[in-house]
């Protein structure tokens, strides 16, 4: 294996062929990595089965000990629970599922006393079908002001019976349902890309954006760090609503030069952020907004991180590419040369709330596109593949300059739940797809923290709002911490040497390796990743430092294993 460095594929501000040095980070936001709270699943304080703000609060300390630096909750808002609480009935309060809002305040407190930033999740999509401007719109009548900050349009056809266009709901089913007006008839047809209960909002309207100013002001004023942005890309939609016909992709476009869906990316969301960057700008702190944009390729995704705009954007082509060496390669110097040309860090991410724990997901076979949840009778993937290729992928992310998200209980190695029965579902995309895809609730499982507790630890009964599988317990928290090897401890290791060794703050340099093999070097750190079928000899004078998992009986690198070296040369610091 030669050591020869190739020319710097990738920067993040440093010369060619220089390595940025690790003690000037800057702002935190730029190699922060931060944790996604899914409160209904996190912990429960009451025993009731869905987990809550006081709950949360009591596991603060496991955050501080994994050695995260920021936690995201996503939303805990009043709601009808629709979905999930991404329908926000209030904006500006906590549901009773999840506690009061003083629960909210302490919770700020707690996390700040710990040196943790929270990041709060904000929904200016739509709304819940239950807030009060929904209920006066529909009050009003066409043409009403209240109606306005929807959108509302006529039917299609001589009676209006037809939606006003053929764009569908991401959960399945017409993006449109048609109200009941005051007087009794059939009247007009209102856009909600998402589920019934969930309107959109007429972002040209400009009570609806000063509503989202006074939102961001309400929360920077409690003593959020931040707000992660719900469908950030969908907020605009084309003026003149025309049909879509190519509908295989609900959530994002083509490519940066080709059409892009009418409902998606339109350029008219930039104003947005930039109006809200100068709000957070206001503030002290290092108050940021993190985009979650569904949109490809990456120079198309790096608009939304531009200086005047939003501070991160999610990384979805990273969550989505192969696990090959092209593949990553690919996507790794694709999104730091896009990041970089706005001066904007790279958000790297593998698993969220919505997609399959990429402990399921890597096991599938490679090349297979992303499926919308996993059911009992479909192919059960491999559990030991996936989570060796999981270790081997967070350890190769978290060795890439920038910011990374982990989402609860991947630190555990939390596979998907494969197995949960189809009528314990609640996410709606199961009844709009009219079953057709199981949808998220696989990933949103209560998690374990206690082998042997009422449901695994999560609360003080059995009560989950999910059924936790029986293979939970092998997983849980108090099985992993202090055992050399489990996932817990890699990721708590890996957390360490992140922040000790500057990698998020640094550069990568590509360097010469074997087919399927990914190797380049962050600082004074060599990063290899074998993704061939035979072992591969460390390079010659390499101690290593740590491993996604065991190095085989001859010392070489298995199949699906990330590693950590060090070499000692001049010049690589």
């Amino acid at each position: 294996m030669s050591e020869s460095p190739l020319p710097a594929t990738t920067s993040t501000g440093a010369e060619p062929g220089v390595a940025r040095r690790v003690d000037a980070p800057g702002p935190w936001w730029r190699h922060a990595v931060i944790y996604q709270i899914y409160p209904r699943s996190f912990a429960d304080s009451d025993g009731d089965g869905i987990g809550d703000l006081p709950g949360i609060i009591a596991r603060l300390d496991h955050l501080v000990e994994l050695g995260v630096d920021a936690v995201w909750l996503s939303p805990f808002y009043p709601s009808p629970q629709a979905d999930a609480g991404y329908d926000v009935a209030d904006y500006r309060d906590v549901d009773p599922i999840f506690g009061r809002l003083a629960d909210a305040d302490q919770l700020l407190a707690a996390a700040r006393s710990r040196g943790l930033r929270v990041i709060v999740d904000l929904v200016p999509n739509h709304t819940s079908s239950a807030h009060p401007w929904f209920g006066a719109a529909l009050a009003a009548g066409p043409g009403g002001r209240e109606r306005s900050r929807y959108v509302f349009r006529d039917g299609r056809g001589p009676d209006g019976a037809e939606p006003p266009n053929d764009w569908q709901s991401v959960f399945g089913g017409p993006a449109w349902t048609r109200v009941t007006e005051p007087d009794g008839r059939p009247g007009q047809w209102y856009l909600h890309l998402f589920d019934t209960g969930q309107p959109d909002l007429n972002w040209d309207h400009p009570e609806v954006r000063a509503e989202f100013v006074d939102i961001l002001r309400y929360w920077l004023d409690r003593g959020v760090d931040g707000f992660r942005v719900d469908v950030a890309h969908g907020l605009v939609k084309q003026a003149d609503l025309a049909d879509w016909k190519p509908q295989d992709e609900p959530v994002s476009g083509p490519g940066t030069e080709g059409p892009r869906p009418p409902m998606w990316d339109q350029d008219g969301v930039h104003e947005i952020y930039q109006d809200w960057r100068r709000v957070l700008d206001s503030y002290p702190g290092e108050r940021i907004l993190v985009a979650e944009a569904w949109v490809q390729p990456a120079e198309r995704l790096a608009a939304y991180v531009r200086p005047d705009e939003m501070h991160q954007a999610f990384n979805f082509e990273y969550l989505e590419a192969s696990w090959s060496a092209p593949a990553q390669y690919a996507v790794i110097t694709r999104s730091l040369a896009a990041s970089a040309a706005v001066g904007a860090p790279t958000t790297w991410v593998l698993s969220n709330h919505d997609v399959i724990r990429h402990a399921t997901r890597l096991a599938l076979p490679i090349g297979t596109p992303r499926p919308r949840g996993i059911g009992v009778d479909d192919p059960q993937p491999d559990p030991v593949l996936g989570l060796r290729r999981a270790r081997a992928a967070t350890l190769l992310m978290l060795s890439l300059p920038g910011s990374a998200y982990l989402y609860q209980g991947e630190e555990l190695g939390l596979p998907e739940h494969t197995t949960l029965p189809d009528e314990s579902r609640q996410d709606p995309t199961w009844e709009r797809s009219g079953h057709a895809e199981r949808g998220r609730d696989g990933c949103r499982v209560p998690i374990p923290w206690e082998a042997d507790a009422p449901s695994y630890g999560f609360g003080p009964a059995d009560a989950s709002w999910l059924p936790q599988p029986t293979l939970w317990a092998e997983y849980a928290l108090d099985r992993q911490r202090g055992v050399p090897g489990s996932t817990y401890e890699v990721y708590r290791t890996s957390l360490r040497l992140r922040r000790e060794r500057g990698l998020g703050t640094g550069t990568v340099y590509w360097l010469e390796s074997p087919d399927g093999v990914l190797y380049f070097r962050n600082g004074a750190l060599r990063v290899l990743t074998n993704f061939g079928a035979d072992p591969v000899e460390l390079p010659e004078g390499a101690e290593l430092v740590h491993a996604s998992g065991p190095l085989d009986p001859d010392g070489r690198v298995p199949t699906d294993v990330t590693v950590w070296l060090r070499l000692d040369e001049a010049g690589e610091d």
